[in-house]
């Protein structure tokens, strides 16, 4: 059988990325797959002799990808141990520590992707031990372990016996690049919003959103925009937050919005505010850099790391004290525009989807060749 690419399949070497988390394009891992696996598609050179094959069932993402990938049908019976997937392959590589899909062989060659491992601080009792014990199997079984910051290899060296194999650290990529040309986005979007903060993630307890609608009492005449899923019980209290404070009309939960209504707000925002208590790496907060916003994090995990000497960062959140810290960093932020938002947009680019795709098939290849 000729590939794409002309050489007999049989010939190539094979790799298999476990891509199930595809299904959900709004989730990080969504996207984390989505974006790797189109820049990969394009590793033309690569593909001449190598095959790749996705776990993926989703349409849209395959529409988005291409055909210069191959594709598996996703069964979620693929977890139980029987069921697993016995094709063999060159090399499996699980593109994040959660997935419960494994290669039915051990013999296969692993590479593990790591984007934190946020449940030794988020879970307790039995659930925290069986995460450990599907967490220390995939560590065991590596071949070489990919991390997607600094923060979050130490994070792991910290809380496991990391085996002594080749370890990598390859950042996420921009997937705002291009965006700013895109001038006409959500046409009609209600102005009366403006002037907003935008903060975009899952909406629960570890995001701390509620510190942003404490902190917006005390910024006369800012509306808060905060988009990301709202089914959750932290989802519910937010809700009750903002009606008890009566800021209805000044805090907004946009619930999951489109990739158009996202430009919008990354364009039109005052200012991005993350607060995150744990992030692996905070990919919005260079999607917000490539428009040369002001940025707000916490000080917390990756956030530094990813953030850079130019964003503000909070060292508490006190309401009053992330006000302070607020109006103060927009007051350097106007006083030097011009400057912060090259900076910004220089950083935002150094994150690079091409990049790590390219430094992804250099471990790919280290692998297969050993």
């Amino acid at each position: 059988m000729q590939t794409l690419f002309g050489k007999d399949s049989k010939c190539l070497k094979k790799v298999f990325l476990e891509t199930h988390n595809i299904q959900n394009l709004y989730s990080g891992f969504g996207q984390f797959n989505l974006n790797l696996a189109k820049s990969l598609s394009d590793e033309s050179e690569f593909l001449t002799e190598h095959e790749i094959t996705l776990n993926c069932n989703n349409t849209v993402a395959k529409r988005k990808i291409g055909n210069n990938l191959r594709y598996h049908t996703y069964h979620q019976i693929t977890r139980y141990p029987f069921f697993r997937i016995k094709r063999k392959f060159n090399l499996w590589h699980s593109v994040n520590q959660n997935t419960k899909i494994e290669p039915f062989s051990n013999q296969i060659p692993y590479l593990l992707t790591i984007h934190d491992i946020n449940f030794m601080e988020e879970d307790k009792g039995k659930r925290l031990e069986t995460r450990i014990k599907l967490f220390k199997e995939k560590l065991d079984r590596s071949s070489a372990l990919v991390y997607i910051s600094e923060y979050t290899k130490n994070q792991t060296h910290q809380y496991f016996n990391v085996p002594k194999v080749p370890e990598h650290i390859i950042y996420n990529g921009n997937s705002m690049a291009g965006s700013l040309a895109i001038t006409d986005v959500a046409a009609g979007k209600n102005e009366s919003l403006r002037p907003f903060i935008f903060c975009i993630g899952q909406v629960d307890e570890k995001k701390n959103f509620h510190t942003l609608v404490e902190m917006i009492k005390y910024l006369k005449g800012i509306n808060l925009i905060i988009a990301g899923g709202v089914k959750s019980e932290y989802a519910e209290k937010l809700k009750l937050k903002i009606k008890e404070d009566k800021l209805e009309n000044r805090v907004f939960l946009a619930g999951h919005i489109s990739e158009a209504d996202k430009i919008f707000y990354y364009k039109n925002c005052l200012a991005f505010a993350f607060p995150s208590l744990r992030e692996g790496f905070g990919l919005p907060v260079i999607e917000a850099m490539t428009f040369g916003k002001p940025v707000f994090l916490s000080s917390l995990s990756s956030l530094p790391e990813i953030g850079g000497e130019h964003s503000f960062y909070w060292e508490n959140f006190d309401p009053q004290y992330m006000a302070n810290i607020f109006e103060e960093g927009m007051s350097t932020y106007e006083d030097n525009r011009e400057n912060y938002t090259s900076i910004y947009a220089e950083r935002a680019k150094s994150f690079s989807w091409t990049k790590a795709a390219k430094e992804y098939i250099n471990v790919y290849k280290s692998i297969l060749e050993a």
